[in-house]
């Protein structure tokens, strides 16, 4: 079995893991829903497998940056597949060049995810956070829209567009 075939096998592995903490129903009558679900443990922590979950997202963006057209485009649909993982999985956002650019990499394999919406806040956030830390994020905007898939999946623009979007307004950001 190839590298690739493995590190699919063992996000797929980890998905199943985290799935009953990601799919259980939440009682939205509940008033206090919102604190309960803040202060309850961390999904990966609830389901025992922060350590296994964050080494595997660190493979993912790794062969996503080192792979050719086809292992990236394999990984944006293994993440396609695997809703638990990309709902519990994040690398933490370090306010450098580097950490600015693991986490666009990160968005450009999850491929705008189910939301472009959502996507497009996160990216504006982001880019708002590591503007104030003092990274210049136009080049690294750029660098990783050509990493990313240049299909239109939800009719907003492709992952490439909105990244190029972003890397084109004054300050950078989408908005």
């Amino acid at each position: 079995m190839g590298e690739l075939a493995e590190l699919k096998e063992w996000v797929a592995v980890i998905d199943a893991c985290i799935e009953p903490v990601a799919t259980r129903p939440v009682d939205l009558t509940d008033p206090d829903w919102p604190r309960k679900m803040q202060e309850g443990p961390h999904p990966l922590d609830e389901a025992g497998i922060r350590p296994e979950a964050e080494a595997a997202l660190r493979d993912v963006l790794s062969r996503y940056q080192e792979g050719d057209h086809g292992d990236r485009a394999a990984l944006r649909a293994l993440l396609a597949r695997c809703h638990s993982f990309t709902w519990a999985t994040t690398l933490p956002f370090e306010p450098t060049p580097h950490g600015f650019r693991q986490r666009l990499v990160e968005m450009s394999v999850e491929d705008q995810g189910r939301d472009t919406r959502d996507m497009m806040v996160d990216l504006n956030g982001l880019c708002g956070q590591a503007r104030a830390a003092g990274v210049d994020i136009r080049p690294l905007l750029l660098e990783v829209a050509e990493l990313s898939s240049e299909a239109d999946k939800y009719g907003m623009g492709s992952t490439r567009d909105i990244l190029l979007r972003a890397a084109g307004r004054e300050p950078s950001g989408l908005w």
